[in-house]
């Protein structure tokens, strides 16, 4: 093989190649938002901003999700003990498929100061989607429980995704439109069921007619003979 035609193929197998890793790599986009959460706590309303960041990493079917908060978004007027403090979200996913996927994260592992941001542990969660697509995951309610106490906290400035992916469906997942095991199959403009009752009544019919065929021909025979 001449040098021209060695360079030239190994060119198309470099941009082959290239193509196959843009195919392969996933499609996903990331932000880091502000997200402005809105608490309604023991002790009256408060409200904080803080930077949110959600990660997704493939797991078998579905995606093991990571929520971060960059600040605390709330306080206490008490200090509160190690491992006082258990914080747990929703994350809303919304374009192929909407969804709203539970995450939690451990308890503090330091004690909180009274009056300062609390800081929320990571929280995470499994997603396993139904439907293949682009889907984007969204801050949602975060939910802190402390000493007998829940501070619920609301996005309030209607936050953008923090993430956007190019999801598969789980194998063995349902589609919503296929019919379920009480549902009998449509096998044209009618039934099953009614098929079958359709020929049913063809057979009670051919069966009355040749009850009456027989009945006639029997007096006939009879009116016959002498």
């Amino acid at each position: 093989m001449s040098d021209r035609k060695r360079s030239t193929v190994l060119a198309l197998a470099c941009a082959l190649a290239g193509s196959a890793v843009l195919l392969a790599a996933p499609a996903a986009h990331a932000d880091v938002v502000d997200v402005q959460y809105d608490c309604k706590t023991p002790i009256g309303d408060k409200s904080a901003v803080s930077p949110i960041d959600i990660k997704a990493v493939k797991e078998g079917d579905g995606y093991k999700l990571t929520m971060s908060f960059q600040k605390g978004v709330s306080s206490s007027p008490i200090e509160l003990g190690k491992g006082a403090m258990t914080p747990s979200a929703v994350i809303q996913t919304d374009g192929a498929e909407k969804a709203a996927v539970q995450v939690s994260g451990p308890p503090n592992s330091e004690a909180v100061p009274a009056n300062t941001p609390i800081k929320i542990s990571d929280l995470s969660g499994t997603y396993t989607p139904k439907q293949s697509g682009k889907v984007t995951f969204t801050a949602g309610v975060l939910t802190i429980k402390a000493m007998g106490t829940t501070t619920t906290c609301t996005p309030g400035n209607s936050p953008k995704p923090s993430l956007e992916l190019q999801v598969t469906g789980a194998a063995g997942a349902q589609d919503p439109a296929a019919p379920t095991g009480d549902t009998l199959p449509q096998t044209g403009p009618a039934d099953s069921a009614l098929a079958l009752g359709t020929l049913g009544a063809t057979v009670l019919l051919s069966g009355a007619a040749g009850t009456l065929w027989l009945t006639r021909r029997g007096r006939r025979i009879q009116q016959t003979r002498p």
